[in-house]
């Protein structure tokens, strides 16, 4: 009976990591056929070492986290090795540095995953996580760099290495841990609760408005509006989380509103996505011309796409960077699109339900805001994409290249996974039998 259970707990990861390690080994031999016609040992070498890493994440979770949700892994895995042969395809430069990140990922990912129960340093110190990753992303504007030599300078270098950092990156974690501890500590001064059901005194509030403001102002000021407006629907929709109230939602979205036309008229580059997102075609051959290839692309790829190595998304800027969705939709079709999309609503779906099996206000806070971070930042740039949205400029979470993202949403997982391990015995499964 026991052998049988373990067996059944296995069944569905294992199936889901081999038909990820299928289609990874699949479309890496097919991209190293149309690249070179003839059998590629970089193409086997980066298979195995994906592999490798795969084998290693999984059995490494299974051993720190053996109750943790068992279809996380499998699916992150299977993006970060779509996201890898993205990379090779449109920017082979960046292949080796991405998987030297894929690697450190999954390392964050089992780091964190192996915290200890009730996450006590992070539960404990909301404020000081906060403060470090502000002054880190204040850090920026005296040392700040852009690794591509113009534009906004973003980016920290470590000394001595020719390796960059995005603070902003890691503030949307920490971000996330300062509102899991604020709303958890504060829900009976806040007076949130069912039966009152209504926010508390303004004092109490302060801080958190105090320091979400400090936040969106230096992501204003450093023109990084996507990840301002990432993190303003993310605090919005925990907000709501905590206090039942639909009026904050709709204040909330006028207030989104009201900046947005602000930024329109004050910031150039917001002024041109937001032209562009509605009206492309006057400008499809100068200040458009990203997201008229994006189109063109997309529309190119049909149902079942061009196939990999076979079309030209190679015509839009920073393909492998803002636009890795229109390649996916260019090569794989608009069946790849949604294997892409049904992947990141079942992220969010998992999350939101560890956070609904939560035991701790704390956990549920944090898993939820892990959901919808995830989720928010996958529609806003599929859906700028598309041309659905203005284009925001974030990046497609494990499979745009970006080593900050990719290891700040690896840890992210492996929170996920910490606290799915935690719950009653039994109740995370209990649906997946």
């Amino acid at each position: 009976m026991i052998l049988r259970q373990m067996v059944h707990r296995l069944s569905w990861p294992v199936l889901l990591l081999v038909l990820a390690a299928g289609f990874v080994f699949v479309s890496g031999l097919s991209l190293g056929l149309v690249e070179t016609a003839a059998f590629s040992w970089e193409f086997a070498i980066l298979s195995g070492i994906w592999l490798g890493l795969a084998l290693a994440g999984f059995f490494g979770l299974r051993w720190l986290c053996p109750d943790g949700d068992p279809l996380l892994f499998p699916i992150v895995i299977l993006l970060m090795g779509w996201g890898l042969w993205l990379v090779e395809r449109l920017a082979p430069n960046f292949t080796w540095r991405q998987m030297i990140w894929i690697g450190v990922g999954v390392a964050a990912m089992l780091g964190a995953a192996a915290l200890p129960t009730r996450l006590s340093a992070l539960r404990l110190y909301p404020y000081t996580w906060l403060l470090g990753g502000l002054l880190l992303l204040a850090a920026t504007l005296i040392f700040g760099v852009n690794p591509s030599g113009g534009g906004a300078r973003l980016w920290l270098k470590f000394p001595f290495l020719n390796v960059y950092f995005q603070p902003s990156e890691l503030l949307k974690l920490l971000f996330l841990i300062f509102l899991a501890g604020y709303f958890s500590r504060r829900e009976s001064l806040l007076g949130i609760s069912p039966q009152r059901g209504r926010l508390g005194p303004l004092p109490y509030i302060a801080p958190l408005l105090l320091m979400w403001g400090f936040c969106m102002g230096l992501l204003v000021w450093q023109r990084d509006l996507g990840a301002a407006a990432l993190f303003f629907l993310v605090f919005l929709a925990l907000f709501y989380l905590a206090s039942g109230e639909k009026v904050y939602v709709g204040i909330g979205l006028l207030l989104l509103l009201v900046a947005s036309v602000f930024a329109y008229f004050a910031f150039d580059l917001v002024a041109l996505r937001i032209d562009a997102w509605l009206n492309p075609w006057p400008e499809a051959g100068n200040r458009a011309y990203q997201i008229v290839q994006s189109l063109y692309a997309i529309g190119a790829g049909g149902m079942f796409g061009e196939g990999i190595g076979q079309g030209f998304p190679v015509y839009i800027p920073v393909v492998h960077s803002d636009f890795a969705f229109a390649a996916i939709a260019e090569e794989w079709g608009m069946i790849g699109s949604l294997v892409v999309i049904l992947c990141f609503a079942a992220l969010t779906y998992r999350a939101f339900r560890i956070a609904l099996l939560a035991r701790w206000p704390f956990d549920m806070y944090l898993a939820a805001g892990i959901g919808v971070m995830l989720g928010m930042q996958a529609f806003l740039i599929m859906g700028g994409v598309a041309r659905l949205l203005p284009l925001t400029g974030v990046t497609l979470p494990f499979v745009s290249y970006g080593g900050s993202s990719l290891l700040v949403s690896c840890a992210m997982i492996g929170l996920l996974l910490n606290l799915s391990n935690h719950l009653e015995e039994g109740e995370l499964r209990r649906g997946d039998s």
